[in-house]
This record gives C-alpha cells, sequence and structure tokens, in this order.
C-alpha cells in the first residue's frame, strides 16, 4: 500500500461512485464481506492472541481532541511501530487574540519519527486534517498518509498551499485491510456530513482497537453510503479490546436526523424567496453543497460559489465525482448582477461568523461582488461550533439590520449535525460490546456523558477512561489500564507565519491590551551621576481618560519620585530595579484614578 502516486488507483471498485450508491458493485462487495475479511484475518488474529503475553504493549495517546471540538490527534505505539490517527486544528475564539489555528502539541510524534509508520485521516474535515501540513513539514519525511478519495483530495489541496510535493497519499476503501509495521488495519464505511468517512479496526499484537471516527447512524443518505453495521458486528465477534467513539452528541437524547430531511427544509424557502437566497455552510459539507445546488435548479435559479474554501473543496468534489452539478448552473459572481434576484442563489462560507469570511464580508458591506439588500434571504446552514456563539450572533444581527429575512436551524430545519445521538451512540456500544471504553471528539462534558452512555448499556465502570490530551492507556494481555502521561502536550498556536513561538503571557498581553491599553513611560539617567535627565515622556494608547493632560501630568510626577525613590536607596545602577519601580507607581495611579490596569512599559535609558 505504499505507494508513491498522489492519488493511488483503488485496491477495489473504483471509479465515480454514482449517487444513492455505494460505488457499484464492487465496491458493495468490499462494504458488506465480513466473511471473506474474517477468512483473511482470523488466522493472523488467532496465531498475534497466542503471542500477546510475550508481545509488546500498545499505548494509546491522545495528543488532541478531548477538550473541545477540533485538533483530533491520536499516536498508537507498539513495539518499534507507531501509527497516527488524525492531525486536525481547532479555531481559536475570543480567548486567542491575534491567533490564527490552534494545533496539537505532536512533539511526541517528532520525537519518535523512526518509529512512524503512517498516518490514517478518518475523513476531510478540518479538526481531522488541518494539522497534517505542518506536521509533514516538521518530519521532514515522507510518510504513506492514508484515507478515501476525497479525504485525500482535501488533504492534496492543503498541501498545495503549503508547496508540499510528493507525498505518499494512499487511497484505501471500505473493506480494505492494510499493513503497516505490526499494526493491522481495517476499514468500514460510516455516515457523517462529508462523504468518504471511515472507521477503523486496528490490530497489533498486544490487543485490538476500533475507532469510529466521526459518525452518525442516517438510514437515508444523500449518497446512499451508511455506518456498516455488518462491520461492526463483525469486529465485534472477533474481540474488540478498547473502543474510541465520536462523543460529540453524547448528551441529545434523540436521533440525529438524517440529512436528507434538510432539502426537504431549503426548497420551500429558496421557492417563496422574493430576492437573492444567500446560504453559509461548511465548504467541506459536500451532501449539503449538494441539496443547496438541487433546491436552487429545481426553484429556476442559478447558483454562485463564492469563498476561497468553498470554491476550492466544490471544485474537489466535483472533479473526484462526489458533487454532481451542471455547469450551465453554475454562474460567475461577476456575472450575478446579469440576472434578476429571484433567479440567483449564493452559496458562501461564513457559517461560523469567521470576521474574514464570505458572509461576514457581506453583512459589513465589505464584499466584492454581493452585496446584500433589505428583502434578500439568507440561511445560516449550520451549527456553531462551541465558542462561535458570538461571533455568528454578530453576524446575524448584522444582516438583520440590512434587512434581510434570515433563517438558522433555530427557525427551520436548515442543519442537522453529522454526529450520533446518544442513543445511537449507545446502539453502536451495544452492536460491538467492546472490553474497555474511551470517549472520544468531545469537550469534558461530552466525554463524561458518553461514558455513561456506556456504564449503562453494560461496560464495567472501572473498564471506561475518560483521559485528557497527553494521557496514555496500555493495552497488554492483561487487559487495558492508564499509563504515564506524556512530557510534552498541550496545544501550539500558529500566528501568521510563525508556529509555536506564542506563548500563554503573549496572549495575556493581549487580552490586557485589548481590554485595558497601554502606557509607555520613557525616561533617561545620567550613568555616571545616577539621577534623572531631560523631562519624562508618558504615552496613553487605548486606556480610558488617557488623554486628560492632567492624569499624564500625574503619571510623570509618579515616575519622577519613584525613580529618586530608587536611587536614592542605592539602586540607581541597576535598570530592572529603575524599570520596576516606574512601573508599579504608574499602575497603582491608574488603578486609585480608573479602576484599570493597562499594560505599562517603561523605558530607563542611560545616557
Amino acid at each position: 500500500m505504499d505507494q508513491d502516486n498522489n492519488q493511488s488507483s483503488p485496491k477495489r471498485g473504483g471509479g465515480k461512485p454514482p449517487r444513492g450508491g455505494q460505488g457499484g458493485a464492487k465496491r458493495q462487495e468490499a462494504v458488506q464481506a465480513p466473511k471473506k475479511l474474517s477468512k483473511r484475518t482470523s488466522g493472523t488474529m488467532n496465531r498475534r492472541s497466542r503471542s500477546r503475553k510475550d508481545g509488546p504493549k500498545l499505548r494509546v495517546i491522545p495528543l488532541g481532541g478531548l477538550d473541545g471540538i477540533g485538533k483530533n490527534m491520536t499516536a498508537f505505539e507498539c513495539g518499534d511501530d507507531m501509527i497516527v490517527i488524525d492531525a486536525g486544528i481547532m479555531f481559536p475564539d475570543d480567548g486567542h487574540p491575534g491567533i490564527d489555528l490552534i494545533l496539537p502539541d505532536y512533539t511526541y510524534v517528532l520525537e519518535h519519527a523512526d518509529k512512524l509508520r503512517g498516518i490514517f485521516i478518518t475523513h476531510g474535515h478540518e479538526d481531522h486534517t488541518g494539522a497534517l501540513p505542518y506536521l509533514v513539514k516538521d518530519l521532514g519525511a515522507h510518510v504513506p498518509i492514508l484515507g478515501t478519495k476525497l479525504t485525500l483530495g482535501f488533504i492534496n489541496g492543503k498541501f498545495e498551499e503549503h508547496r508540499l510535493r510528493n507525498e505518499k497519499l494512499t487511497e484505501v476503501h471500505p473493506g480494505d485491510h492494510v499493513e503497516l509495521g505490526c499494526f493491522s488495519l481495517d476499514f468500514f464505511a460510516v455516515n457523517h456530513s462529508i462523504p468518504g468517512a471511515l472507521g477503523v479496526y486496528l490490530r497489533c499484537p498486544a490487543g485490538s482497537v476500533l475507532h469510529t471516527g466521526d459518525f452518525k447512524l442516517d438510514q437515508t443518505p444523500i449518497d446512499g453510503v451508511r455506518t456498516d453495521f455488518n462491520a461492526l458486528s463483525h469486529f465485534g465477534h472477533l474481540g474488540v479490546d478498547l473502543m474510541m467513539s465520536d462523543s460529540t452528541n453524547a448528551q441529545k437524547t434523540e436521533f440525529t436526523k438524517s440529512e436528507a430531511e434538510v432539502g426537504k427544509a431549503l426548497r420551500p424557502i429558496i421557492a417563496s424567496a422574493k430576492q437573492r437566497v444567500i446560504v453559509a455552510a461548511f465548504s467541506s459539507h459536500i451532501h449539503r453543497v449538494q441539496q443547496v445546488y438541487d433546491a436552487a435548479v429545481a426553484c429556476g435559479r442559478k447558483v454562485v460559489v463564492t469563498g476561497r474554501s468553498m470554491v476550492q473543496n466544490t471544485k474537489i468534489a466535483e472533479d473526484l465525482g462526489y458533487l454532481h452539478v451542471d455547469s450551465n448552473n453554475i454562474i460567475d459572481a461577476y456575472d450575478m448582477n446579469d440576472l434578476p434576484p429571484e433567479k440567483v442563489v449564493v452559496l458562501c462560507t461564513g457559517s461560523q461568523g469567521e470576521p474574514l469570511s464570505a458572509l461576514a464580508r457581506m453583512a459589513n458591506g465589505e464584499h466584492r461582488t454581493v452585496s446584500i439588500e433589505a428583502g434578500d434571504t439568507v440561511i445560516i446552514s449550520a451549527t456553531p461550533v462551541p465558542g462561535n456563539e458570538k461571533a455568528v450572533t454578530r453576524v446575524i444581527n448584522c444582516l438583520a439590520k440590512i434587512g434581510a429575512d434570515v433563517y438558522d436551524k433555530s427557525r427551520a430545519l436548515v442543519h442537522v449535525s453529522g454526529h450520533a445521538g446518544s442513543e445511537e451512540l449507545k446502539l453502536v456500544l451495544s452492536i460491538v460490546q467492546p472490553k474497555y471504553f474511551m470517549p472520544v471528539h468531545g469537550e469534558a462534558a461530552h466525554l463524561r456523558a458518553h461514558a455513561r452512555l456506556a456504564e449503562a448499556v453494560g461496560i464495567p465502570h472501572d473498564h471506561i477512561f475518560v483521559m485528557d490530551n497527553g494521557d496514555t492507556l496500555t493495552l497488554d494481555r492483561s487487559g487495558v489500564r492508564r499509563g504515564a502521561p506524556i512530557e510534552e502536550s498541550g496545544v501550539v498556536f500558529v500566528d501568521g507565519m510563525s508556529v509555536g513561538d506564542t506563548s500563554p503571557r503573549v496572549l495575556r498581553d493581549r487580552t490586557l491590551l485589548a481590554g485595558d491599553g497601554v502606557v509607555i513611560c520613557s525616561v533617561a539617567v545620567d550613568a555616571k551621576k545616577d539621577r534623572q535627565v531631560g523631562p519624562t515622556d508618558v504615552i496613553m494608547r487605548g486606556v480610558s481618560g488617557g488623554d486628560d493632560p492632567e492624569l499624564i501630568e500625574d503619571a510623570c510626577a509618579r515616575v519622577e519620585k519613584a525613580l529618586a525613590d530608587t536611587i536614592s536607596a542605592g539602586k540607581g545602577h541597576d535598570v530592572n530595579a529603575l524599570e520596576k519601580s516606574v512601573r508599579e507607581a504608574v499602575s497603582k495611579l491608574l488603578w486609585d484614578r480608573l479602576r484599570r490596569r493597562p499594560v505599562v512599559i517603561p523605558t530607563v535609558i542611560k545616557i
């Protein structure tokens, strides 16, 4: 499977998957052939089971994904071999001013790069693929990267942006079997909010792990690909020592609705709209894009696609056969004004309120080609990721001020989740019947809720592990237990061209600057005579009342007194002591007068 071509030829099936099907008869056989899979692998499993007492231990090392929705990444280490599942990012919130992306800290993988045999990406969402270009750059070696055709298509697009060439992208399908070092990987189909999602059954001499990836149990999917119950049952029969499963919707009691229900809601909204319709969705949600396109065409409208990632991902999906559109129904944004407003649907990014996204720029009147007018209909076809609620609300309020008619999921069924609800999670747990369980992919509350579901279906409490990033599990013939955490864990901030150089202290300073402003105090001291020379200069920026001449005058007086007192105490030679005294004096003045603590930057120059 270690093919060097960027788009390896499939082992089975192949061709463009038709709508409403599994990708042809051969693909159907690959997904639903547990007997064939069992025949091929059961002997290997028995031999490995007998050798477990002498074999190495399996360490499961979650590097991300257990403290929020994003930056999913887990390493599996057995003897001299290691594989990684997913390498995602998390988007910053208001607590990360100036940060572009948040990566998992994958230092452990880099330190053991000689063991790394491959990286498997479960599906093409950013929270599972976004860190991959950074990881590949840091590794400095070509490691096999496994995924489905669409997943690799999105990854290849990212690699081109980062100018990465000749990476080992290896296409896999449901039903495929791959050997990476001592690891055996068997892939199975799962339904999610993106085509080409997979789960994996992983085996090594120490035991077996089933990783569901992100999934739900949609029985009327847009592309006909359902979560493979047959494979889950088959792997459960072979034996699953540890199961790792998606926890995002563990707190939701109902079954997640089918994606097909969104199409039923979109069509009447678009049909009844009097002017243009603008739909904001995730650019990777190809099923949603297909339904928006179908509804627009059914209502006699042309579709405009705008937003960099939306244009890029829809083109990739169309080229690979996952998106079915007629070019006659797609128009350029610059040609939109040639059509009546009631004949246009604009498909764009911005469902999360991102400041630079297409929808946010439209709402602020800053988009180059699309301006929203009173009477336009805007559909936000997504749920805000935790932390993005305020940003989405800001965009909705801007749209409301313009006079747009805004639909979100609170008003109509314009979005359904791609993650399984609690009843679906219990059903999958009951089918697999793992010996041990580790909830993944979610915030702490989601993981705890999923743990309770596992206990409810009969998994013993002491066989359930709610972990933090950097914790480890050890699996051997005696079972699964907690191991020592790794030393390097946490997050890495991407700040412009800088990766990993932005510390928590920098973020704290940025937060203070945004909240209370900055004060710069400059003064010169005679190095020989230890006394101040020249005037004191105090500049305040972003400080309430900072333009008050009396406040500036008092601040200068405090600076001069602090310098004199420090020099009198015999510390005139110590610049650090002088600057500390200035900082404390000005900070105390501003707190007493304004009840504010701006960043105070003292500069003492020795001349």
